[in-house]
């Protein structure tokens, strides 16, 4: 009886394991899916600063006024220069794209 507990108990300590990863990428996808800052700030800040100020990548504070919604979108599905393409996408990237495009 004993030898067959110890596999049982590691099975099921496994699979419980494994349950709880996938409840919280799945909660935390959810939580963060259509709010553009949060996008932004896990996504983009990295290389274009916390305040949208530039480091790695150009300044976007006034980006809106450069470029429209449109073209911010492609070049956040695209990529443009040093930016990789598909950071973000579907209704994550147009989320950031009219967020940005605020920015004047």
């Amino acid at each position: 009886m004993k030898k067959l507990l110890m596999p049982l108990c590691i099975v099921f300590a496994f699979l419980l394991l494994a349950g709880c990863g996938n409840k919280e990428e799945s909660s935390s996808s959810s939580a963060k899916a259509g709010d553009p800052e949060k996008l932004y700030n896990q996504k983009c800040s990295v290389c274009h600063g916390s305040n949208l100020e530039g480091g790695g990548g150009p300044n976007l504070q006034a980006v809106g006024s450069e470029l429209s919604k449109e073209d911010i979108e492609k070049i956040i599905l695209e990529g443009k220069g040093n930016m990789p393409k598909g950071v973000l996408k579907g209704k994550d990237a147009q989320a950031v794209a009219e967020w940005l495009a605020e920015k004047k």
